[in-house]
């Protein structure tokens, strides 16, 4: 199962602490040797103030019954950094304290201009860092206390404005408030699109915003929507899974199988899986091949029990794991029936990994729910097909969708070829001091 793991390709592309969920995960699951994992972890939590957390390591690594002078002396100095920070941030305490009244808090932007008028830069520095300390502590409630209070003040432009943002997106997932998190991340991603980063740099953006937007995605009500609309829809974030992170595929994949009012977005997907197959495949990739490419019914039903595997041991991924059966065989169920008008139930059964029982009950069900326009001859053993032809309505939106995607590829081509256009025509010009 190791071999079809992402878990080291995401960990590049996610912070430390992010990473120590993903890394439990795997301890859980026995896809690599126990002893090798928990050894890992704590050369991670090594490089944060984690004291206790690594202390919990080492027992249950059984390095040794008791914790070593060098542990405990850790943990003294970490403290006493925390209350120097903290006394750096007193007179901001003091402040809110002071602004603490309802008439105030009303009138949040008048609270802001107080708090930019009353402290100097200084302590807005240091209240960033005592954020920073205490997230690498590990004690994130607190930490997002000083990133709000950072993200009030701050102006865009300030040099540390960026590593707020990440910050409080960290902070927001590490406490599974998704809701906020999903807020921070449109935040994050419109400040990268705006900001004067050179072409390497916001490709690195990108492909860390990618990452840690799986997270988010997979785990907010909306999330399935705006993973399509963002990964397959926005140019430039399809470029940076393409050049950077192939591996992202299996997200967008899943993401696509299991919502199943964006069947029109299949098209386009299969069109990327193609051009990415020789740089990545998986068993999700593979069954959307098999299935909508080679209409290689048996290579489908093949994949689809190893996809169970794949996404029982995926962290970003497992709560799909029904979802994703069951919207995996309808889709071969439909790709099935529009080539064939009368079908056996054993055949049927024998496509969707399920007994003949099992099959004609997951069929009538359909049925029931206007899923399906079919019928059941039982004693023949056999499902009729009625016509489904693909309505009006849906051929609209799926021209729509295209058309909006190209005339986004087009704008972004245009306003880049004035961009470049822009800066030649300034350097040919002489610079007078």
């Amino acid at each position: 199962m190791a071999k079809f793991d992402l878990t080291a390709k995401n960990c590049q592309y996610l912070d430390r602490h992010l990473t120590f969920p993903l890394l439990e995960f795997l301890l859980q699951k026995n896809v690599y040797d126990q002893s090798s994992l928990l050894k890992f972890i704590l050369e991670t939590v090594s490089k944060t103030n984690m004291v206790d957390y690594t202390m919990d390591i080492r027992e249950r690594l059984t390095l040794e019954k008791t914790q070593p002078e060098e542990l405990n002396q850790r943990r003294a100095n970490v403290l006493v950094g925390l209350k120097e920070l903290q006394a750096e941030v007193a007179p901001l305490m003091k402040c809110m304290e002071e602004l603490k009244n309802p008439d105030t808090l009303k009138d949040s932007k008048s609270m802001i201009h107080a708090l930019q008028q009353t402290l100097d830069y200084d302590i807005i520095q240091s209240a960033q860092k005592l954020s920073k300390y205490l997230y690498e502590c590990g004690n994130y409630n607190d930490s997002l206390s000083y990133l709000y209070i950072c993200m009030l003040v701050m102006e865009p432009n300030d040099k540390n404005y960026l590593g707020v943002l990440w910050g409080k997106l960290a902070v927001e997932i590490l406490t599974l408030n998704w809701p906020t998190a999903l807020e921070d991340l449109t935040r994050l991603r419109d400040f990268i699109e705006n900001y004067n980063f050179s072409s390497i740099q916001v490709l690195q953006q990108r492909t860390w915003l990618i990452h840690w937007s799986v997270l988010v995605f997979f785990n907010h009500a909306k999330g399935r929507d705006l993973i399509i609309d963002m990964f397959l829809y926005k140019p430039q974030y399809l470029n940076a899974i393409q050049t950077m992170c192939p591996h992202i595929l299996r997200y967008l994949a899943t993401a696509v199988i299991i919502n199943r009012g964006r069947r029109n977005a299949l098209k386009d997907l299969i069109k990327v899986i193609q051009q990415e197959s020789y740089t990545y495949r998986d068993p999700i990739t593979e069954f959307v091949e098999h299935l909508y490419v080679n209409f290689d019914f048996e290579g489908a039903r093949k994949k689809l029990h190893e996809c169970q595997t794949v996404i029982v041991n995926d962290f970003f991924i497992i709560g799909c794991l029904d979802e994703f059966v069951e919207n995996a065989r309808l889709m071969i169920f439909e790709t099935f029936c529009r080539i064939h008008q009368c079908i056996t139930i054993g055949m049927l059964a024998d496509k969707l990994n399920m007994k003949p029982d099992e099959a004609e009950c997951w069929i009538v069900n359909l049925i029931r729910n206007a899923r399906l326009d079919a019928k059941i001859d039982s004693k023949l053993g056999h499902v009729v097909m009625g016509t489904q032809p693909l309505s009006p309505y849906q051929q609209l939106v799926e021209k729509i969708d295209s058309l909006s995607v190209r005339s986004e590829a087009l704008t972004l081509l245009v306003e880049r070829k004035h961009k470049a256009k822009t800066q030649e025509s300034g350097e040919g010009h002489w610079k007078y001091y």
